[in-house]
């Protein structure tokens, strides 16, 4: 599959002429690519929204600007933490006979009996892996059937995955991409006990009993004679 995108060269750089780019809609991108001349471009946003939903980064773009098409990857975009508007982009251009490697996100589906039946929780240790391709035979992604995990003591390897003909899989295969751990039981905290001692009426002050009584012990021992009596 490949995706087509309109671009503008853009002369006036800085600042300022960024921002005004993107008070009119526009994406400032930069295009590069082995032995090939960085070219400054902008994009309108709701036209690459469109391209980057349905292709993602693993598909080819041709970018127009006006100097012919452009075979490109969206190499990478960078958001704005506070707002989610994409800020800029980069574009790397390929060359369509040359193998290139790259990442590739994984899609899970199916559903894990170890999950539906025995409530444990499935973990996705690795989102994505990389490839060796020539540009035009990237996939988008690679399905991971995850309903083979029907036990906590099962998980999926890369070298479960299926490879395609056309690309070659990099990542080491023995890296975990699924498993299921097992449901967390909740430990009930146990109720603190109470002695009488720790009982403390209203009105009466701790080790105020205590204290009366000492009191009496050190008075109560010998009764006074009234003076005169002599």
């Amino acid at each position: 599959m490949t995706l087509k995108l309109k671009a503008q060269k853009r002369e006036a750089l800085g600042t300022k002429a960024i921002k005004d780019l993107r008070a009119k809609g526009l994406i400032p991108a930069e295009l590069y690519g082995k032995g090939v001349e960085n070219v400054h471009l902008s994009v309108d946003s709701s036209e690459f929204d469109v391209v980057y939903k349905e292709g993602g980064e693993s598909t080819i773009v041709n970018v127009d600007f006006g100097d012919g098409q452009r075979p490109v990857l969206i190499h990478d975009i960078h958001i704005d933490p506070v707002s989610s508007k994409i800020l800029n982009i980069d574009f790397y251009e390929v060359n369509l006979k040359e193998k290139i490697v790259t990442n590739i996100p994984l899609e899970f589906i199916g559903e894990a009996p170890a999950v539906k039946d025995m409530e444990g929780v499935l973990i996705k240790t690795t989102e994505e892996i990389e490839i060796e391709a020539l540009p035009m035979n990237i996939p988008q992604h690679i399905d991971v059937d995850v309903s083979v995990l029907d036990d906590f003591d099962k998980s999926i390897y890369v070298r479960d995955l299926k490879a395609g003909v056309d690309f070659e899989i990099k990542t080491d295969p023995d890296t975990v991409i699924a498993s299921v751990s097992e449901p967390r039981e909740e430990e009930e905290e146990p109720e603190e006990e109470m002695s009488v001692e720790d009982v403390v009426v209203e009105g009466e002050k701790p080790g105020e009993d205590e204290e009366s009584e000492g009191a009496d012990d050190a008075g109560g021992g010998e009764e006074k004679k009234p003076e005169g009596d002599n």
